[in-house]
């Protein structure tokens, strides 16, 4: 029995990291989203999502900030480094760096917010704005069901978990 106590624990912590949200894509449904389309973003904010882009297809993993895996943040952060831009680490430290911006001023290269945790407001989710048209915000972010991916803010579930857009270039 003292045998399988370690690995009966090991199974249980093993199993227990899953991302316990699943998600759907048959039950997305869109939103307008109020932009000012046409404005020109600054020159480097295109550097940075192209270099973003580089990571998408690339696995969720909890403080990863590299090519075998990588978090929300992670992803912004390396993506602001690699540019020469010192950013905070942390979805918590960014929410409250740079200045917060109207949804409908955002431009890409701009950080969007979230609240994806269920009966919350506060803040665990992070995504840099890779396109802006008129109803419609795409950002880049790592998910922890589908890793690093583009998604729209036109999304039902993005739409409802949004918080906040803060302009840190």
């Amino acid at each position: 029995m003292k045998r399988f106590l370690p690995l009966l624990l090991l199974i249980f912590l093993v199993t227990s990291c899953k991302s316990k949200k699943t998600y759907s894509s048959s039950k997305r449904t869109t939103r307008t989203v109020r932009t000012t389309p046409n404005v020109k973003p600054p020159k480097n904010a295109e550097t940075l999502v192209n270099y973003a882009k580089k990571f998408e297809g690339t696995r969720y993993k909890y403080g990863g900030t590299t090519k075998r895996g990588m978090d929300c943040s992670g992803l912004i952060f390396t993506t602001f480094t690699d540019n020469n831009l010192s950013i905070p680490r942390t979805t918590k430290g960014l929410a409250t760096h740079g200045n917060w911006i109207d949804l409908k001023e955002v431009n890409v290269g701009d950080l969007v917010f979230f609240a994806t945790k269920k009966n919350s407001r506060n803040v665990n989710h992070v995504g840099l704005v890779t396109n802006v048209r008129t109803g419609n915000i795409e950002f880049i972010h790592s998910s922890s069901s589908r890793g690093v991916m583009i998604s729209s803010l036109a999304e039902k579930y993005w739409y409802f978990a949004f918080v906040q857009a803060r302009r840190v270039l």
